[in-house]
């Protein structure tokens, strides 16, 4: 038969319990906000100060490796700066020029903040095959040594406090966050092998760890850019994900099947497209007030922005023969309570 159905999306007359739903996703978002913000400051600060001693012990010590490892420093402060503009941007609500929110905000500032790894990457190698040709004999001491388990320690907890809110929040700019001081753990333990074979009178191995610092960060970019770009290209979600927005549409009273299900990402959050079934008896305004529990129970998913519900008819043959009374009884008590 030809389909008929009606799309519920987008405003509509709230449901009983709406009103309380919204308010509870409100709260959560205050508090990962603020979580989201401490996690950046932490970076910018921590960076902030590794960065001057990097510098001068680099320089004091004439290491190529600890001055790469510190130019690395400047681009985590310039990449918190982005993300911490781009976590402030995504939760903005819609507005005239934005209907649909600006959730994309995250992934672009993931792909600038790639972008700018690899070409920081790029620069460092270039300097360090100079160095390689050319060696010069960094003085020898403890103090660089200290220094890098110092920022090794520092990067650790950063990454450990970035990496926890991120999966609490959904962030995927935090968690390229997180991964960068990740990366910045391993990277110091290249540059102290570095510094401790030209301590012990090997000075090719400066310019030969900072090659593989300069390495590392161009690979951290691409990961980082590959990550972000599903979320611009509208990737679809996990397929658990998926199960658990199906499991929640069938719970619903007067909902007798599932037969159209489409996701995918809208920035970091999930916007999905559902069919519903429902007895072709029931009255226009029962259906409508299912979909519309459909819909409240989705969109009461953290990962879940929006949620499209299409109403399609179910012959009455194949439906059981008192779907229409129960569910019209379901749905209006719903509606009253």
């Amino acid at each position: 038969m030809a389909r008929n159905y009606t799309e519920f999306g987008g405003p509509m007359a709230p449901f009983p319990f709406a009103g309380s739903m919204h308010t509870l996703r409100g709260m959560r978002k205050g508090g990962n906000d603020r979580a989201e913000r401490l996690a950046i400051w932490m970076g910018i600060i921590g960076n902030a100060v590794l960065f001057v001693g990097k510098v001068f012990i680099g320089i004091t010590f004439n290491s190529i490796a600890i001055i790469s490892d510190s130019i690395n420093s400047v681009t985590d402060i310039v990449a918190s700066t982005i993300v911490f503009i781009s976590i402030r941007s995504s939760h903005r609500g819609p507005d005239a020029g934005h209907p649909f929110g600006h959730k994309r905000a995250q992934p672009i500032a993931g792909l600038v903040v790639a972008i700018f790894t690899g070409i920081v990457g790029f620069e460092i190698i270039t300097q360090s095959v100079g160095r390689l040709f050319n060696a010069t004999q960094i003085q020898k001491g403890i103090l660089p040594i200290l220094l890098l388990v110092f920022v090794m320690a520092v990067k650790l907890a950063m990454y450990l406090f970035a990496r926890r809110t991120s999966r609490r929040t959904g962030s995927t700019a935090l968690m390229a966050s997180a991964m960068d001081h990740r990366n910045d753990v391993l990277i110091s333990m290249a540059v102290i092998i570095g510094v401790g074979a030209s301590n012990l009178g090997y000075p090719v191995f400066d310019p030969l760890a900072a090659i593989a610092v300069g390495l590392w960060i161009i690979w951290a970019g691409f990961r980082i850019g590959r990550d972000n770009i599903k979320y611009l290209m509208g990737a679809a979600p996990p397929g658990d994900l998926v199960d658990r927005i199906k499991e929640r549409a069938r719970a619903v009273p007067g909902v007798l099947g599932l037969n159209e299900v489409s996701a995918h990402y809208v920035g970091t959050s999930v916007e999905i497209e559902l069919h519903i079934d429902v007895d072709s008896r029931m009255s226009v305004t029962d259906a409508h007030l299912i979909a519309t529990k459909v819909r409240n129970e989705i969109q009461g998913m953290e990962e879940v922005s929006r949620a499209f519900i299409h109403v399609d008819p179910m012959e009455a043959s194949s439906a059981l023969p008192s779907a229409a009374g129960s569910s019209a009884s379901a749905a209006r008590s719903g509606q009253r309570g």
